[in-house]
């Protein structure tokens, strides 16, 4: 393995974070901070609880988890279409590193960032509210999993994309949608039968439960489930990926 190649990638991509520090960082703990005034302000005077937990600290993992999908794809997604963009893809493809050290080198910087993000919106939230994590190894499991995952979908995407507007179309048009209908600011239980029913198939709920499980012990699904489709995209979107560098999609041409 050329650990050489996959250093100097990460450190290049770790690197241009540091440039934008305000836009890779602040400016998302910002926004999460405004929903978490506005929501918590709002709703959280008419809703005190959910079920036992305030629910200033039940929309945390919500919030967590709302930053960390888009910015694992946008992330992920930015730092391999540059290099498309830019012409340099081909100074890569024609280096002695294989598919596999390049990914890993792309995706583990997009995730490192995001992990980064989603613990400086944990240490952001912790100023509001009072919060207990009772199974801090799962979450930093789960907090693991989600940004690999999504990052990979944003490397899925940024090789996808042909332009800078399509970069957003999937985040944008999808991800968060299914993130605020996912259970981000409520529990599904609170909704009609028929929309929990509807709920399930929305995969961004098992995410979120299982996330959420890991701060209070409690969950919308079975931690179990949430576990398994979590690994289930994980190991979906490495097939994609996989699929890509083996055919050379939108890389060779």
């Amino acid at each position: 393995m050329n650990i050489h190649a996959i250093r100097a990638i990460y450190r290049f991509e770790m690197a241009r974070t540091r440039r934008t520090l305000v836009q890779s960082i602040v400016s998302p703990v910002i926004s999460t901070s405004l929903y978490f005034v506005v929501f918590g302000a709002a709703i959280g005077s008419r809703i005190q609880t959910v079920g036992e937990v305030s629910y200033g600290a039940f929309i945390v993992p919500g919030l967590i988890m709302l930053s960390l999908l888009t910015q694992s794809i946008s992330n992920a997604s930015f730092g391999i279409y540059f290099p498309k963009f830019s012409g340099t893809i081909y100074e890569l493809l024609s280096a002695p590193v294989s598919g596999f050290e390049a990914v890993l080198a792309y995706v583990g910087a997009a995730a490192s960032k995001s992990i980064i993000l989603g613990l400086t919106i944990l240490a952001t939230a912790a100023l509001f509210v009072p919060l207990h994590i009772v199974h801090p190894v799962w979450m930093l499991l789960f907090l693991l999993l989600t940004a690999v995952t999504f990052s990979l979908l944003g490397f899925i995407i940024g090789i996808w994309a042909d332009g800078f507007e399509k970069l957003q179309l999937v985040p944008m048009l999808i991800i968060t949608p299914l993130t605020f209908l996912g259970g981000s600011f409520y529990s599904i239980d609170m909704l009609p039968p028929l929309w929990q029913k509807i709920s399930l198939f929305n995969p961004v709920v098992y995410l979120i439960s299982g996330f959420r499980w890991s701060f209070f012990g409690v969950g919308d699904v079975s931690v179990g489930i949430s576990l398994g489709v979590t690994l289930v995209f994980l190991l979906a979107a490495m097939a994609v990926v996989t699929w890509m560098f083996r055919s050379g999609y939108k890389l060779k041409n």
